[in-house]
């Protein structure tokens, strides 16, 4: 029997809610989708989460889960169960509950509009200040390849129909925007308006250094930002170049005074001298991503998976 739905969770340090999350999908999808399955992976987070993960399997054939074999990131690990969701349609939701599963519904519903992708755009974000900072800088890159309304309307609650995953499915590198692949399969972008809950258990795991790390990479890995600013600099500091020749020159042509030497001269070529720098520095990640791409690097590597342990089991009985 085909799957009608796959609902894609990456897991992070979740054992204290997991079961909990496991019971509310299942009682707010079921009614509707039976045909559905749960794809849980886990990014390596050093609990209890891959146990739990295994005993809901045992106890309900419909959950599959993946184990990566080092943390990979959160995007990396929604990659992993995207590719592995046999699903006509893919949801991807967080795994702290801050997203309700009881709101797929909605998702499924704008869908079936006509709809590739469907966004689920909280009314008020529960997140921490540094964390809705970064998004913002990171709805900001979208809207080049997204537009600007859509890109406003990003989450990582979401729901798409899974041949739009073909677009991305040879794409190979360690930076990962799920976002950002998914504008390679389509243009039918669409969002509904969902409740945002504040976290049940725990704190989320992205910290300051990550959410600066994820935001950098955002902005180099996929789009051409950072070299058109760095081109910019450098016409904006050309003119000022020029209009300080001209300077120069036309004080000592009008008033016979030449501007005082080193000083001046020092404090210019520490300036260009900087913004060369900085355009190399630009230019050097780029070329930097290209190596990492061209040695083909995985995003992600799955260390085990529970069909191998049904599979022992059933040889056991």
């Amino acid at each position: 029997m085909s799957v009608q739905l796959s609902i894609v969770v990456p897991v992070f340090c979740s054992e204290g809610i997991l079961k909990e999350l496991y019971r509310r999908i299942v009682e707010a999808v079921e009614p509707r989708h039976h045909n559905f399955e749960l794809v849980l992976v886990e990014d390596v987070g050093g609990d209890r989460s891959w146990e739990l993960i295994l005993e809901l399997a045992q106890l309900d054939s419909r959950v599959r889960g993946f184990q990566l074999a080092r943390n990979s990131g959160q995007h990396n690990a929604l990659l992993c169960g995207i590719r592995a969701a046999r699903g006509e349609v893919v949801v991807t939701l967080d795994d702290d509950l801050q997203n309700p599963p009881e709101e797929i519904i909605k998702l499924l519903s704008k869908l079936e509009e006509g709809y590739d992708v469907v966004y689920g755009t909280p009314q008020h974000e529960q997140h921490g200040f540094f964390r809705n900072q970064a998004t913002r800088i990171t709805k900001f890159v979208l809207r080049g390849t997204m537009g600007a309304e859509t890109a406003r309307n990003v989450s990582t609650f979401r729901a798409f129909r899974t041949e739009v995953r073909d677009a991305f499915v040879a794409y190979k590198g360690p930076t990962v925007s799920i976002d950002v692949l998914l504008t390679w399969g389509t243009s039918r972008f669409s969002y509904v308006k969902v409740q945002h809950e504040p976290r049940m258990v725990g704190e989320s795991g992205y910290t300051l250094r990550k959410l600066i790390t994820h935001t950098f990479n955002m902005v180099t890995g996929f789009s051409t930002l950072p070299l058109q600013l760095a081109s910019i600099i450098g016409i904006g500091f050309s003119f000022f170049g020029i209009f300080v020749l001209a300077y120069v020159i036309g004080r000592y042509l009008i008033n016979d005074i030449s501007v005082p030497g080193f000083p001046f001269l020092a404090s210019i070529i520490t300036i260009f001298s900087g913004v060369q720098l900085f355009a190399l520095g630009i230019f050097g990640e780029y070329l930097a991503r290209m190596y990492f791409r061209s040695m083909e690097h995985p995003s992600y590597s799955i260390y085990r998976d529970t069909a191998h342990f049904q599979k022992n089991t059933d040889d056991s009985s």
